[in-house]
């Protein structure tokens, strides 16, 4: 087991792949409190950078920043040897196990893992206690445009928020979309109803551009009907019937004089 080094803050480096981006100032205003009351419970995890006085932190930044804001000089720390990539892999897996990670944070570290450092969806899910579904869902989040994702953290939107705003085309609707929530207060339920009515407008012009389509088929057929009728009585009308994509033509001839049968 390794010992526990009580180190100065100062000499504590950040780790560069840190998936958490936020830390909020009344949550960290009480963890200071809670450090100077009961000093920090769990050490910090760190390697040595360089055989020189500097460490970079694997695991507890938190616990750094609430020890500073408390006014402590020095935090225990648990120093590890392992090189930079494997720093980065335990800091992200660390941090995405951790419930107090926005969702955004936990997608953009999964993606870190996968792409960065290689990671297939199966490892990162097996490490995380996670499903590959699940991993799948956390991943498609990252498809919003980061000003969509800025936006939707500052306004206190859920997941589910986000989730739903997947299925529109383009940002400019997503942007349309979002202005609607903010105004409204809508919740994952309304969202999901206001865009699927946003969407459904094409299929029903579809429908009746198909409902206008069958009336042009009743029109020929009573043209043609009507030709028949008058050859029918003796009249000696004619068509000519020309079909394109764009349209139908009928040229008909009616005689003026109707020729009249010989009796017997």
């Amino acid at each position: 087991m390794n010992n526990i080094t009580f180190v100065p803050t100062e000499k504590l480096l950040p780790n560069p792949h840190q998936p958490r981006h936020q830390f909020k100032s009344e949550e960290m205003l009480s963890l200071a409190n809670s450090i100077k009351e009961n000093g920090i419970l769990q050490p910090l995890l760190i390697r040595r950078m360089n055989n020189s006085d500097y460490c970079e932190i694997i695991a507890g930044e938190r616990r750094l920043r609430g020890a500073i804001l408390a006014g402590i000089e020095k935090v225990p720390c648990i120093e590890v040897d392992c090189d930079s990539e494997r720093s980065a892999v335990i800091s992200i897996l660390e941090n995405v196990q951790r419930e107090d990670l926005s969702f955004f944070e936990e997608a953009s570290a999964i993606g870190q893992l996968i792409t960065v450092f290689s990671m297939s969806q199966q490892e990162v899910a097996k490490f995380l206690g996670k499903s590959q579904s699940a991993l799948s869902n956390k991943l498609r989040l990252l498809k919003l445009p980061v000003d969509v994702r800025y936006y939707i953290e500052k306004e206190g939107l859920t997941e589910r928020h986000a989730r739903a705003l997947l299925q529109i085309e383009n940002e400019k609707d997503i942007w349309k979309v979002l202005n609607t929530i903010k105004e409204r207060g809508l919740n994952v339920s309304q969202t999901e109803s206001y865009i699927a009515t946003l969407y459904a407008k094409p299929k029903r012009q579809k429908r009746e551009s198909k409902a206008v389509y069958k009336d042009f088929r009743i029109f020929v057929n009573t043209v043609n009907r009507a030709i028949k009728t008058m050859q029918d009585s003796g009249i000696g009308a004619v068509s000519d019937k020309t079909e394109t994509d764009e349209y139908i033509e009928f040229r008909v001839k009616i005689p003026k004089i109707v020729r009249q049968e010989p009796r017997q």
